[in-house]
């Protein structure tokens, strides 16, 4: 069975912001891959909140264009959307003790949603090696 993929943040927005200091890093690995990759609540709304703050220079600038934006990446091939079914609690119970601070509780969730799907979560953030341990090393990539 072919991999699947769960895109953090940080890779969204290097994909979609030319100014982003890994989006070739980031492309290098998308262009490539032939899986399937997904998103959930927590990946979109991350996105939306960095790409229409025109503050950050990272993105659309504007509500409705970083909507655009995260319309036309999940019409691109291999995408699927992945509710959150689970508690936070219940995601992160098989790694709860690795968790050591309150900037951990969206990194946790996504890994924790990850693992219950079998998949990968994609990351620049290397602080996610500790979260996930040597038991769930598998479940993380992070792209350098």
């Amino acid at each position: 069975m072919s991999k699947k993929y769960l895109l953090d943040v940080n890779v969204l927005v290097a994909l979609t912001s030319d100014e982003h200091e890994f989006h070739k890093k980031a492309h290098q690995w998308f262009d490539l891959l032939n899986a399937e990759w997904a998103l959930c609540p927590l990946s979109e709304a991350g996105f939306i909140r960095l790409a229409a703050n025109p503050a950050t220079r990272m993105g659309a600038g504007s509500m409705e264009r970083a909507t655009e934006v995260l319309a036309d990446l999940v019409r691109l091939p291999g995408y699927s959307y992945w509710p959150i079914v689970n508690s936070w609690v219940t995601l992160t119970s098989s790694f709860a003790a690795r968790i050591f601070g309150h900037q951990q509780v969206t990194d946790a969730c996504l890994l924790g949603m990850a693992i219950k799907e079998g998949g990968v979560l994609v990351t620049f953030d290397r602080g996610l090696r500790y979260l996930a341990g040597q038991k769930f090393s598998k479940n993380l990539l992070v792209l350098e």
